[in-house]
């Protein structure tokens, strides 16, 4: 058959589906900006009028289990195209895995992730699993390192405002330790030292390095914007010298006292504090040199403001302090320690703006050389008092991206930009939109009633801050 009698031989139904399919892959190509990949349309074209290629073959085949065997594999595939596309430029699922966003965003959390909010990425990454970040769960690479594409992002319905919780790619995890992952590699080289991390492989585990969108997700909190000075005085953020509204959630350890009752486990489901927190804290139950009696019982427990209230007015309790002890030894603290910076006292710390300059001395290369180096891939070198820039001799900088701040609920159990700094405006995933499901992982899963929060379930972010 001639191509002019396809063409004619074509139902209308088919002409409609083109007409749709067209309408959609031109309106795509428009907001992507690809548009070297119009030729794509010759493949529409074929698959819905003229049929040159077989694409539906398998339809022949007259043995029963192997028509029913590419049936799956043909709906399978389709499913995967789907679900990569849907991942990467519309919404993304993402599940709560530590507390440092309690009570907001609590532990067990599955959440909507709009990649629309602030527009998607063009995937850098593009051959790739979908639905796994990194790795399989038989522990083999999900993505293929080549090739690599340039940051560049479609789009978005809104940018990022103060005060909004972001998910992101975990800026410090480039470089993983595929037996050690928390904490971070660069951590792990400051508490170990660097060649016994390398050479000790039996504890560690191979070194592996993942592209910008193959990171771990991490959900926080944005409480820094692109060309504002954060500083942090006794636990309160200031932004350009002025106090910042504090999230009505956010959570400090706090020292509880007690009597020889301790806290029983009904208390603690009434404050809502997990397991993990009880038990972490059991083990810091003590005598301390503060104890009068010696039938005192100590916790170190993360709390909000009203659930300080509501556990002050046990019968067992006797005294409940803020822990700003910790926080003295807080030596590993972004950048360096020698700043004497700590969680509660931190800063004042300038956030780069996109086109914004900084002159290079040895003050801001402390603060600002791995966005230089790692971040925007330049080469930076000293030379007597001179700094060369990719080989040349430079005074300044001029920023490539924006970079935010980022800080969870729970402040002083949250591993944040406090300890690894700025994360760039390419590892910005999306905006959570709501809670779709949430599970108390404290609680068997059959026991619904008590495993699944109903209370959280179909809640947008915005009503449960």
């Amino acid at each position: 058959m001639s191509f002019a009698d396809r063409i004619k031989s074509a139902p209308l139904k088919q002409w409609i589906k083109f007409a749709i399919a067209s309408i959609l892959f031109f309106l795509f190509l428009y907001w992507h900006g690809g548009w070297g990949w119009v030729v794509l349309e010759l493949v529409w074209f074929d698959l819905f009028i003229t049929k040159y290629i077989p694409w539906d073959w398998w339809k022949k085949i007259q043995n029963k289990t192997v028509y029913q065997l590419f049936s799956w594999i043909d709906a399978i595939v389709f499913a995967l195209i789907a679900v990569y596309f849907i991942n990467v430029y519309t919404f993304q699922n993402f599940v709560i895995p530590s507390s440092s966003l309690e009570k907001t965003l609590r532990v067990g959390d599955y959440l909507a992730v709009s990649k629309v909010a602030y527009g998607p990425r063009v995937p850098m990454t593009p051959l790739s699993f979908p639905l796994v970040q990194h790795t399989f769960p038989w522990g083999t690479k999900s993505y293929c390192e080549k090739p690599q594409w340039k940051y560049r992002r479609l789009a978005g319905l809104d940018t990022i405002k103060a005060m909004d919780i972001v998910v992101f790619n975990f800026p410090a995890g480039d470089t993983v330790c595929s037996l050690v992952q928390n904490p971070d590699y660069y951590t792990l080289c400051e508490y170990y030292g660097r060649d016994v991390v390398l050479n000790n492989k039996s504890t560690f585990g191979d070194i592996v390095w993942r592209p910008v969108d193959r990171r771990e997700n991490y959900v926080k909190r944005c409480v820094g914007l692109p060309g504002q000075t954060l500083e942090i005085r006794s636990s309160r953020i200031y932004i350009n010298g002025e106090p910042q509204k504090e999230p009505a959630n956010m959570q400090y350890n706090y020292w509880v006292y007690t009597d020889d009752r301790g806290i029983s486990t009904r208390q603690f489901e009434s404050l809502k504090i997990n397991a993990e927190d009880r038990h972490c804290m059991s083990q810091l139950r003590q005598i301390t040199e503060e104890t009068e009696k010696p039938s005192e019982m100590v916790y170190l427990l993360p709390m909000t403001r009203d659930m300080v209230q509501q556990i002050q007015t046990l019968p067992n309790v006797t005294k409940v302090i803020c822990d700003t002890i910790s926080s003295m030894a807080d030596t590993h603290v972004y950048p360096s320690s020698s700043l004497g910076w700590t969680r509660d006292n931190y800063g004042p710390i300038y956030i780069p703006r996109k086109g914004e300059s900084i002159v290079l001395n040895d003050s801001t290369l402390l603060l600002y050389r791995r966005l230089i180096e790692v971040y925007e891939g330049n080469t930076l070198t000293k030379q007597g008092d001179v700094y060369y820039l990719n080989g040349e001799p430079a005074e300044q900088y001029c920023f490539k991206m924006n970079y935010y701040w980022m800080m969870g609920d729970n402040r002083h159990n949250s591993a944040d930009s406090r300890y690894w700094g700025f994360v760039p405006e390419d590892h910005i995933v999306g905006k959570p939109l709501f809670v779709w499901l949430s599970i108390e992982k404290d609680e068997s899963f059959w026991n619904l009633g008590k495993s699944i929060r109903w209370n959280r379930l179909f809640k947008s972010v915005e009503k449960l801050q």
